[in-house]
């Protein structure tokens, strides 16, 4: 039994988080069953930025967004990747 709590996962944030480790896991070679919210790319998932580049891609067609430069940068965690997809899409 883990003592933390985390916030309930939406069905809309689980379908985005499916498809985004589908991408890491074609481009990075990351299983998906290690992809998770709280993951962070470099730390966690040994991704490099030339590999965020290719997901950031892939991502916007999926996704039908476009990730600025900066925003980019301030991915650090498949959570906030799926945050910018659900702000997107609002």
């Amino acid at each position: 039994m883990t003592t933390h709590t985390e916030a309930p996962v939406s069905a809309e944030q689980q379908e985005i988080l499916a498809k985004l480790a589908a991408i890491i896991e074609e481009i990075a070679e990351v299983p998906a069953d290690r992809v998770s919210l709280d993951k962070r790319f470099v730390d966690d998932l040994d991704i490099d930025s030339l590999s965020m580049i290719e997901i950031a891609a892939q991502t916007e067609a999926t996704f039908e967004l476009d990730i600025a430069i900066e925003e980019l940068a301030e991915l650090l965690t498949v959570g906030d990747a799926v945050q910018l997809v659900l702000a997107a899409r609002a």
